[in-house]
């Protein structure tokens, strides 16, 4: 099976790019002697797990207990579920738990602390811990640290932090900052836990751009990064890779010509609506085009937009675009996360147009 046999719009990822850049990270924490916990919740895949597991001393973040269901019965044990949990949820955890997961948990509420405390089988928990994002999490000094500590006692396993918040830097220094000041913000709320009489084994902090720019990981016991495995047109921006390391592109297939524009199949469900980019030094719309074999042969046409099932492919005017109805084009997308989200399955290619296998995803909450 080749490319041009696929159904469109579906994804493409590039095995030998996923390997580089599942690599290029592993080298990158080597320096430092701390372990990777890869998050999966943009890859959603079993053979993208064990890609990128290989090697490494921890487990694996998720974002939903879909996710951890489904790695969980593929064998993968030590799960970190990575968002805030609620009360009703704890059943679920402790479903999986009881059959051989080891399912941590992460809060930053005193009635949760407390009700994971005294669930039938509590979850061993992380205390999550802002370091300048702004969205869930205590900040390093608040006194509430202390309280949830006490509210978990023997259950609890540490903190976490992650540097979201780092999708704003422009250059290596400013993830170089941001990276320290994330360490440095988890790392003092697992000492005031020790200095209190509190456990604080696990010290978790993360994103793909602070994991290759840190300069330090003192006191950090793993790093969790997910969205370098496949790369996307943002984290080109932002200096995590090059516009060469994104492994996932979006076949779609030419549904309509217009002067100096294509249609194609693929829309806001096949690429997702995400406009990253639109803030980032380069706008590349909703997705930069690429012919069939993943070159850039159409210089900078892009995506300019999308509607649910269409696309709207703006030419570069150097490069004009006649290709017939039926065509087809890969799309390198935005934010990679979401565009592959509305998708069940990777086509995967391995440098060329060969398919040499199919990966199925774990969609889902």
């Amino acid at each position: 099976m080749r490319l041009a046999d696929l159904p469109t719009p579906c994804l493409v990822l590039d095995r030998a790019i996923l390997e580089r850049n599942i690599a290029t990270m592993a080298n990158g924490l080597a320096r430092h002697g701390v372990p990777l916990r890869p998050h999966m919740k943009t890859a959603k895949s079993i053979d993208v797990a064990r890609l990128a597991t290989a090697g490494q001393q921890g487990g694996i973040t998720v974002s939903t207990l879909a996710e951890a269901e489904y790695f969980a019965g593929h064998g993968i044990s030590d799960i970190l579920y990575a968002v805030g949990i609620t009360p009703q949820k704890l059943d679920q955890v402790a479903k999986l738990n009881s059959v051989g997961a080891a399912v941590i948990v992460l809060t930053d509420d005193l009635d949760t602390a407390g009700a994971i405390a005294a669930h039938r089988q509590p979850p061993r928990a992380l205390i999550e811990i802002d370091t300048g994002e702004g969205r869930g999490g205590i900040a390093p000094d608040d006194g509430l640290l202390l309280e949830i500590a006490v509210r978990l006692g023997p259950y609890l396993a540490g903190v976490m932090t992650h540097a979201g918040h780092s999708y704003a830097g422009r250059s290596p220094d400013d993830m170089a900052r941001i990276a320290e000041a994330e360490r440095a913000g988890v790392v003092h709320a697992a000492e005031r836990l020790r200095a209190a009489g509190h456990a604080a084994t696990i010290v978790s902090m993360g994103s793909s751009p602070t994991a290759m720019h840190a300069r330090r990981l003192d006191g950090v016991t793993e790093v969790r990064a997910g969205v370098y495995m496949f790369g996307d047109l943002f984290q080109a921006e932002i200096g995590t890779h090059g516009v060469d390391a994104i492994a996932l592109t979006v076949l779609t297939s030419v549904i309509g010509r217009r002067p100096g524009r294509l249609l194609v199949d693929a829309g806001g469900l096949a690429l997702s609506k995400d406009r990253s980019t639109a803030d980032a030094p380069r706008d590349y719309g909703f997705g930069l085009v690429l012919d069939r074999a993943g070159a850039r042969s159409h210089g900078d046409a892009v995506v300019r937009r999308a509607y649910q099932e269409h696309g709207v492919v703006e030419a570069d005017p150097a490069h004009p675009l006649d290709l017939p109805v039926g065509a087809k084009l890969r799309i390198a997308p935005n934010h990679t996360c979401m565009t592959a989200a509305a998708h069940d399955r990777y086509f995967v290619v391995e440098g060329g147009d060969e398919v040499v296998a199919i990966w199925q995803r774990a969609n889902g909450w």
